[in-house]
């Protein structure tokens, strides 16, 4: 039946109807795809608040706020028009005239571009009044700071949702039907067993395990193997490795003077049995910020603090330089780098941007900067007790024993003759104690010197030098025949380099390591100590000694010592005790395992000159401190009545016993780690500038991160107190960074990237988190573990997500997210470069598993002004510990790491740089490490008789499977055909297979 016009009518106004609807809803639609806030306000702050902030604003241009004025938003936006908007237009250009942002700033990418342009089309909202956005900092709305999110798991469509059992699954299943991708098959157990041992311990799993795992039927098998991993201690040398970049640990201070922290390493050691214990990480925290201060008396606390001083310390600008501004602006990197590792490590804060001027980026003030700057001006680097309980019942022991020794020493000295104190002499004394401790003589001079010395510059070899002092005939810088005295008394002596330094001292010289030898400190009150250092020498005039003690049997007493620094050095260093010339008392070579030595030397009533000499051995003058504890020119002992010797005999038994019960007592373990000081004031410093310094400002907080702190600090508040309110701050429940850091953290060890790619950077400068619901879901569990790292861990490695294949080459998906960042499979990733070397060490057979002490150290040292450290191939077992354990030299790469990326320790390392290069292919191939290893493989493999065995052990221990046919066959024939020894060629076989993409990266 046809139509009636009254039916066309209706019938084509419901046509209208329906298209005017589906063009409002699609305007409506792209308009709620769009959100200013979310999409287009940090496309701004990212990059036009630099120019175009509230400090800046270019042209008269601000960005932060709505544009007003002859720059309002209505000139700069037309609303539905992108093409016509001039922003839009000059943000497109090719002109780099008129290109915005200008060069050299990179233009926007396209997916910025794309959604300013959206905004525009769907009508250029900004939303609030002018008037509220004058008033009101937008950048407080950004996600960050905002309190953790309560997020319901979300609810998937029908066909998926059967086929997800796994929160984390959830929130990537929703997320990847958004984008119309799928997730890929679990990968296969060969590959998932490898890819959790490297993730959890580091190693790689043994070919037996990996069978016994493949055989497996239990439908658990994966989840217990997790759990297995995660109590194994293996598991806490490997992940705490990552804390440590974060820390940036290292064993050597850094900066030109890249001296030994020799008790750095009871820090390290703490972060390992920390993790091992799953210590809730809101306890971890608050331990390694101010653990001195809330548990002054756990030594695990105050250990604990090494975190504030594990970065690099300026020595010469916090301790040599004679210049104040210099110790002013060492000091202030300091503090800076102490904060910034604080705020980046737990809250992912760049604060340290804000140092001079407000922060660009995040609503952080330089005031704010100052005033947490404050919280730290009462905290320095240093040595110090780790246990305070223990060290101070050891010096009450220590206070009993050295009171009863004085009295013995005091009693002992009126027993004996007076005599002359020749330690005294030096120091401008008169033998009796009048001399000043500290100061010496010029060896090259002979005139008095206080200050320290390096290398003397005028040093002239065999100069005799007459010094002012009536006990003194002079000084010389000895080479083979020297003139001792002023009387040209001539000593058979070495040849040396000619080289001096510093001086003779009544105390200890420039850079001498030690004044103890034994118990004895011979720099200690009841001691003397005179100390020279290589080449050296001093005459004394016994005529003028022998006058003023009388006209009797004379006597040189002491002790000799050498107060070089003791670690593995070969020294050879003479002494020699002359008389008028003549050597009555010669070391040809002394050292640290000399110990103590004493001697008694008659000087007969003809001898006119006594002559103290040291001379280097033609080594140089490195580490050649020599010292005389002790010395003493008195009325020799033989001179007392019978009753006075048994007396004086049972008084040094007496006090040897009490010098042995000293050197028994244990030396207090120390740690370098925070000291406590008076804060210092802190005032607001104009561009960073120290010498620019305005009003003072009292410790505080940012007030973009909500707090439930109570009370405000004062300057009067103690160090200790403002660093336990620090630690209170950022624990406080009422921060959501700690949380939502940390599980990033953990997701990108994990995944290679975490759900925000900026782990250290979450303000506006950072990126926006892929799966925000994802991250704040993490973040609440982690509180409801009651912070258990280990549990966060193991709900990451159970997911699909994480036990997803990385061998799908989907072409749609990988055009749709190239970067996998919606982990639509899992990435493969190079192992890190010290997990790398322990895989090695361990498919070697050569993995030293002791733990925890002082680093190995795989170089030789060299004490120099500036410390030499030449690294050597790791030969001996005790070198063959884990990465972990390795001392860390700053400013020094290591051959073998640091092509692999390992990172430089100068630096705080959030996230590890993965480059490809040429240079790491060589040292993979040719670095004598990996040919040592190599070789101790084939070894073991050569017990086997048959090539195929030996093929398939090879395989067995590098891969952790069987060979293929292929693989079995070539390796035979090379074997085979190999003109080298077997071994060798079994070497060349492995080295092969270190060298592999298989063995180098994970799947």
């Amino acid at each position: 039946m046809p139509y009636s016009s009254f039916t066309r009518i209706v019938v084509f106004s419901c046509v209208v109807l329906i298209h005017i609807h589906t063009y409002v809803c699609s305007v409506l639609a792209n308009a709620s795809e769009v959100d200013f806030q979310r999409d287009v306000f940090p496309v701004f702050v990212q990059h036009c608040l630099q120019c175009h902030g509230p400090e800046t604003a270019e042209s008269g241009l601000r960005l932060d706020i709505r544009p007003v004025g002859k720059e309002s938003s209505s000139q700069l936006f037309i609303p539905g028009d992108p093409k016509s908007s001039p922003l839009y237009q000059r943000i497109i250009s090719v002109d780099l005239d008129l290109r915005m942002p200008p060069e050299p700033h990179s233009a926007l990418d396209s997916a910025s571009i794309d959604r300013v342009r959206r905004w525009i089309a769907s009508g250029a909202v900004w939303p609030e009044s002018e008037e509220e956005l004058t008033t009101r900092d937008r950048r407080l709305d950004h996600w960050a700071w905002q309190p953790l999110a309560t997020v319901a798991i979300p609810n998937l469509q029908p066909e998926s949702a059967n086929t997800i059992d796994h929160p984390i699954d959830a929130f990537i299943a929703s997320q990847l039907q958004s984008h119309s991708l799928r997730p890929s098959a679990i990968a296969s157990r060969r590959e998932l067993i490898r890819r959790l041992s490297i993730d959890l311990l580091g190693l790689p799993p043994t070919y037996e395990e990996v069978q016994r795992f493949i055989a497996d039927p239990s439908p658990d098998a994966y989840e217990a193997l997790v759990d297995r991993y995660l109590a194994s201690p293996e598991y806490a040398e490997r992940f705490a490795q990552t804390w440590l970049d974060i820390s940036h640990y290292a064993d050597t201070h850094g900066f030109e003077r890249d001296q030994k922290r020799e008790h750095a390493w009871r820090y390290r050691d703490y972060v390992i049995r920390s993790l091992g214990d799953d210590k809730p990480y809101d306890q971890f925290l608050r331990e390694q910020i101010a653990g001195d201060a809330i548990w002054p008396e756990r030594s695990e606390a105050v250990v604990a603090t090494g975190f504030l001083a594990a970065g690099p310390w300026d020595f010469v600008g916090q301790v040599e330089t004679p210049s104040p501004q210099i110790k002013r602006q060492a000091r202030a990197d300091d503090l800076d780098d102490m904060l910034a590792q604080i705020m980046t490590a737990t809250c992912g804060v760049t604060i340290h941007c804000a140092r001079c001027h407000n922060h660009k980026l995040d609503p952080i003030s330089q005031q704010e900067y100052y005033q947490m700057w404050a919280l730290l001006s009462g905290s320095k680097r240093g040595d110090r007790d780790s246990d305070p309980a223990a060290a101070r019942t050891v010096e009450q022991q220590r206070s009993a024993l050295q009171s009863e020794k004085q009295q013995v020493l005091t009693e002992i000295q009126g027993l004996e003759r007076p005599g002359i104190d020749l330690a005294d002499v030096i120091g401008e004394g008169d033998g009796r104690g009048s001399g000043h401790f500290g100061r010496g003589l010029n060896v090259a001079t002979g005139q008095p010197q206080q200050d320290p010395l390096g290398f003397l510059s005028d040093a002239i070899p065999n100069r005799f030098v007459a010094v002012d002092h009536p006990f003194i005939d002079g000084v010389v810088i000895p080479n083979a025949k020297t003139v001792i005295s002023s009387t040209g008394i001539l000593a058979k002596l070495p040849s040396t380099s000619g080289q001096a330094w510093d001086a003779i001292r009544h105390g200890p010289v420039q850079a001498q390591k030690a004044t103890t030898i034994g118990a004895v400190d011979f720099a200690s009150s009841g001691h003397r100590l005179l100390s020279l250092h290589a080449n050296a020498a001093i005459t004394f005039d016994v005529l003028a000694l022998r006058k003023s003690l009388g006209d009797e049997l004379l006597e040189f007493q002491g002790e000799i010592g050498y107060g070089g620094r003791p670690e593995g050095l070969d020294t050879s260093a003479q002494v020699a005790i002359l008389l008028d010339g003549l050597p009555v008392f010669e070391l040809d070579a002394i050292g640290p395992e000399s110990g103590r030595i004493a001697f008694a030397i008659p000087i007969p009533q003809k001898i006119r000159f006594l002559s103290l000499v040291a001379t280097e051995g033609n080594d140089g003058i490195g580490h050649d401190q020599i010292f005389f504890g002790d010395p003493r020119v008195a009325p020799a002992v033989a001179a007392l009545g019978r009753e006075e010797l048994a007396r004086l005999e049972g008084l040094r038994s007496r006090l040897a016993s009490l010098e042995k019960d000293i050197s028994g007592l244990p030396s207090p373990e120390r740690v370098y780690a925070i000291r406590s000081e008076t804060p210092e004031p802190v005032h607001v410093l104009t561009r960073g500038d120290t010498e620019q310094a305005t009003e003072r400002v009292a410790p505080g907080f940012l007030a973009c991160i909500p707090s439930t702190l109570d009370r405000e600090l004062q300057p009067s508040t103690t160090d200790l107190e403002r660093r336990a309110a620090l630690a209170e701050w950022i624990t406080s429940l009422s921060n959501p960074l700690p949380s939502r850091v940390m599980v990033n953290r953990l997701w990108q060890h994990h995944f290679g990237s975490g759900l925000v790619n900026t782990a250290s950077d979450f303000g506006l400068g950072g990126e926006p988190p892929s799966h925000p619901e994802l991250l704040d879901w993490l973040a609440m569990e982690f509180r409801r573990s009651g912070y258990s790292i280990k549990a966060m861990q193991r709900l990451i490695c159970t997911s699909h997500a994480y036990r997803q294949s990385s061998r799908n080459t989907d072409r749609e998906a990988i055009a749709i997210d190239t970067q996998n960042r919606f982990l639509w499979r899992q990435s493969p990733r190079r192992i890190e470069a010290e997990v790398l070397r322990d895989c090695v060490l361990s498919v070697a057979g050569s993995l030293n598993r002791s733990k925890y002490g002082p680093g190995f150290q795989d170089f030789e040292y060299q004490e120099e002004y500036a410390p030499i450290y030449r690294y050597r191939t790791a030969d001996r077992p005790e070198l063959w510990k884990r990465s972990i354990y390795r001392f860390v030299v700053r400013t020094t790469p290591h051959p073998f790491l640091t092509p692999l990326d390992c990172p430089d320790p100068a630096n705080l390392t959030s996230k590890r740089t993965v480059t490809t290069t040429a240079v790491q292919s060589l040292t993979l191939w040719n670095n004598s490490f990996v040919l040592s290893q190599a070789r101790q493989m084939a070894e073991r493999i050569a017990r086997d008789t048959s090539r195929e065995a030996q093929v398939r052990k090879a395989f067995h221990q590098a891969l952790a499977r069987d060979p293929t046919e292929d693989e079995l066959r070539m390796s035979e024939t090379y074997l085979a055909s190999a003109s080298e020894e077997p071994v060798e060629s079994l070497a060349a076989l492995c080295r092969v297979l270190l060298n592999s993409n298989e063995f180098v990266f994970m799947d």
